[in-house]
């Protein structure tokens, strides 16, 4: 059974220790309980995922069922492009269920596509590959802002500046 998680129905609790997370329905009241196993992290192209590495061995070693996370991630990324990496956060629960988060992709896979770039620097801080304007970073501060730890544009703006550095990209002011 996949449950898909939202933010807006759902309540954690930490109780001796132990997380639970506590269901609402739309009549308010409790519809289930379940204690929290663990986390995983994966970073998965849209559409794209299979059972073999990494999705796999991830779910697979925690006796998760591969082929349902598969077939429902695959359903929640159709809409966005083939291929485009996204940051996964899988919660499985001790009964073997789980629910999954999709992030936003990673800031340096949307730098590389507003540049049109491949990769960045191999000499970082001496070859400058590119060059983009403080006005694109704030499109993509935008877009980005509900997965960064901060809720301001402008600091968003300048770690959005630093992995522009860190891959050779020139930042040009307006």
């Amino acid at each position: 059974m996949v449950l898909f998680w939202n933010k807006n129905c759902a309540t954690n609790f930490r109780l001796h220790g132990v997380i639970l997370i506590f269901y609402y329905c739309e009549k308010g009241y409790l519809t289930m309980a379940k204690k929290i196993v663990g986390i995983i992290k994966l970073l998965l192209p849209a559409g794209k995922a299979t059972p073999s590495p990494p999705t796999g061995p991830a779910l697979g070693q925690r006796g998760l069922n591969i082929m349902e996370f598969c077939k429902a991630f695959n359903a929640r990324t159709q809409s966005i492009a083939p291929g485009t990496p996204l940051p996964v956060r899988i919660t499985y629960f001790s009964d073997k269920t789980f629910v999954f988060d999709i992030k936003k992709p990673p800031v340096s896979y949307m730098l590389k596509q507003l540049a049109g770039l491949k990769s960045g620097s191999n000499a970082t801080g001496k070859t400058i590959v590119a060059k983009v304007k403080v006005k694109d970073l704030r499109k993509i501060a935008e877009e980005k802002i509900e997965d960064m730890n901060t809720d301001s544009i402008e600091e968003a703006i300048t770690m959005i500046i630093g992995t522009a550095k860190s891959m050779g990209i020139e930042v040009q002011d307006e």
